[in-house]
């Protein structure tokens, strides 16, 4: 078939130039998002790599978010993503500029409507969407960047020949799945400022854990977002729906063997996706980026369509507060 054709034309790609292409060895990171290869290689995942690069191709990053070894990836694959682009297939280039476009579209146009000045990153890895947001904002935001130990100590290289950083534009060590101390998220967002409307953003993170580890994630971000007026929180995820069929198995085979790992898949529809939100204390929807594609020229549908992005709201403490009241 056309889609096991190409996945195991890209998977080859990748084995000619040494990355591994046995799945079940998952990155020695929790997180699929690495560091910049001329500081510390060995904490970098192949995702890292090639999402990284992708970014910069496209024009969505600087060169010093860019790896020597995310080139190689990106050339490597970029045959197979040309033919399977022609012939209508989802290619994971498109997949990862589209769930990154949309990112940055949501969070741009809340900040623009005066809802969110604070912004939380988790799993930043190589993603430049820290230093682009401050480029563009500058004082008027607050941008935490924040990463396992590793992953953060190569993100400062990258920030520091970049400028620094700066009072509304720093690092934080974050660990997703604590529940309290010093890294975990609430402890990161309590050193912000109550009074002012808040983010967390994933990119490329849910996926990778199993459900019961996913939903925890989730009631963490929510209780940390109480705290402020307007806690806004964006994600990307991939469903079953919409993911099915031997057109898409292919690709999802390639995107397993491509981050060492098995992506999970959650949830069998947008329905229950959104009442898994809501059962944490999220109130949102997920956006399908085919959708947005009037504000996103040169997107590409199928890749975009492989994937959502979660755009949910968690309730203030005191409403919540004032809810569970009214409902004894």
């Amino acid at each position: 078939m056309l889609d096991t054709s190409w996945s195991v034309m890209a998977a080859g790609a990748l084995s000619i130039i040494g990355v591994p292409i046995v799945p079940g060895a998952m990155a020695q990171t929790r997180t699929p998002i690495g560091a910049m290869s001329r500081a510390r290689p060995e904490t970098i995942s192949p995702t890292a790599h090639y999402t990284g690069y992708v970014w910069f191709a496209h024009g969505q990053s600087h060169e010093a978010f860019a790896t020597r070894t995310g080139r190689v990836m990106y050339h490597a694959l970029r045959g197979p993503n040309l033919i399977a682009h022609r012939i209508h297939l989802p290619t994971l280039e498109g997949m990862l500029l589209a769930r990154h476009r949309v990112i940055d579209l949501r969070l741009e146009q809340a900040i623009e409507a005066g809802e969110i000045d604070q912004i939380v990153e988790v799993a930043c890895g190589l993603s430049p969407r820290g230093w682009r947001f401050r480029s563009r904002y500058g004082s008027r935001i607050t941008y935490v960047e924040a990463d396992l130990p590793g992953m953060i100590e190569n993100k400062r290289r990258i920030l520091a020949a970049l400028g620094g950083e700066t009072p509304h534009h720093r690092t934080a060590i974050v660990d997703a799945l604590a529940a309290d101390g010093p890294t975990s998220i609430d402890a990161i967002c309590a050193s912000l400022d109550p009074a002012r409307g808040t983010a967390i953003i994933t990119e490329g993170l849910i996926n990778y854990f199993d459900t019961e580890v996913m939903l925890g994630i989730w009631r963490r971000f929510s209780r940390a977002l109480r705290r402020f007026p307007r806690g806004l929180y964006l994600a990307d995820i991939i469903l079953r729906a919409g993911n099915q069929g031997l057109l898409v198995a292919g690709f999802r085979w390639f995107l397993s063997v491509f981050v060492r790992g098995r992506v999970h898949m959650h949830f069998d529809s947008v329905e229950q996706a959104e009442d898994a939100l809501a059962g944490v204390g999220l109130t949102g929807v997920l956006l399908d980026p085919r959708d947005l594609a009037f504000e996103l020229p040169g997107l590409e549908l199928e890749g975009a369509g492989t994937v959502r992005i979660v755009e949910a709201m968690a309730q203030p403490a005191a409403r919540s507060s004032e809810a569970a009241s009214e409902t004894r």
